[in-house]
């Protein structure tokens, strides 16, 4: 990325503090209970998938059911890609037209990231509302793009994503079921998923005092599930002081939060977070989100069934179709104004 550009620099009040706080507290749960009959243990675990999602809207997950072997491999296969020059990466560059591929100029609040991304999406094709030019009316149909190397780079990806895709479905069960609802009561939502998996690369950085891997934001979705190297880097904004609380790596563990979507099917019970990424001037860092959507034509809003007259509707209902739409306008530059939020729709 060569000389600092000023558009990576945060605001004063946004900046990283060189003192990490980190986060022995945000909960570690075992998933094993799953592969058990006691009911006893599976009840237990949904009360504490249902106080982590309350209480932090982030938590880690062990014994998961992800081999580990998918999460090496794709582990190497962006290190391999990521090293090469950018020429090479250019080659699968994404643009406008098709935001899948690589890029290196995103931006989170209207400044610039530092980091490098690959993104890919889960069901091919997926279909994407039109572009925000007013001319613009018809549906795309995306499809992923592929680098010569290295050689074993689309088949790390696809393993990958269907084994996290996997765990993502177990996760929205547990979380349906702590909402007092039906395991299954979530999962029609995503029969035409826009899910995505993204390979973020994060290089030195010279001034990590001034810059941020990606910037305070909260997902739009419906959950993240992150893998992260050993290096750390991302902070969550914890909930009862407004504190950034590093996430300590946990091996083999996955990082997962609440996204916007959640948020309001639950009615405001769990909370979409606050979160981002600090970088550091001597290590290069590595993480791999999966972005677990909804098809593009969901109506999100609260569930009816945990909407009363004690605790009305606090949003109003919204098309996901232009949320995204909206919301990816400004990962490409720089907006006067702020992307769109779910408090816009809060009633």
């Amino acid at each position: 990325m060569g000389e600092v550009d000023s558009a990576f620099v945060q605001a004063a009040e946004h900046r990283p503090k060189l003192a990490v706080t980190e986060a022995e507290s945000i909960p570690l749960i075992d998933l094993s209970a799953l592969n058990s009959s006691d009911s006893t243990a599976v009840a237990r675990l949904v009360t504490e998938i249902g106080d982590a999602c309350e209480n932090w809207g982030f938590f880690q997950v062990i014994n998961h059911g992800v081999p580990a072997a998918y999460r090496e491999k794709i582990e190497s296969a962006a290190r391999k890609f990521f090293g090469q020059s950018t020429e090479e990466k250019g080659r699968v560059r994404r643009d406008e037209r098709n935001p899948l591929g690589y890029y290196d100029g995103e931006h989170t609040k209207n400044v610039r990231d530092w980091k490098e991304v690959f993104d890919l999406v889960v069901d091919i094709p997926t279909v994407i509302p039109p572009s925000h030019e007013p001319d613009d009316k018809e549906l795309k149909l995306l499809f992923n793009r592929w680098p010569e190397y290295p050689s074993d780079f689309r088949e790390a990806c696809d393993e990958y994503t269907r084994e996290t895709e996997k765990l993502a479905y177990r996760l929205l069960e547990l979380i349906s079921l702590s909402l007092g609802l039906p395991a299954n009561r979530l999962s029609s939502f995503f029969k035409d998923q826009t899910s995505a998996t993204r390979l973020n690369y994060y290089p030195p950085c010279p001034v990590p005092h001034l810059a941020l891997g990606v910037g305070r934001h909260k997902d739009p979705g419906a959950l993240t599930v992150l893998a992260q190297d050993d290096v750390g880097g991302l902070e969550v904004k914890r909930k009862k002081d407004g504190e950034w609380i590093r996430v300590k790596p946990t091996p083999n563990a996955y990082i997962v939060n609440v996204g916007d979507i959640i948020q309001v099917w639950s009615n405001d019970k769990y909370e979409s977070v606050e979160h981002r990424v600090t970088v550091n001037s001597k290590r290069e860092r590595f993480s791999v989100p999966f972005f677990f959507n909804p098809a593009r034509y969901t109506i999100v809003e609260p569930l009816e069934e945990l909407v009363t007259h004690q605790n009305p509707a606090k949003y109003k209902a919204y098309s996901w179709q232009e949320f995204i739409n909206n919301r990816s306008n400004s990962n490409f530059k720089k907006l006067d104004v702020e992307n769109i939020q779910i408090y816009h729709f809060r009633i």
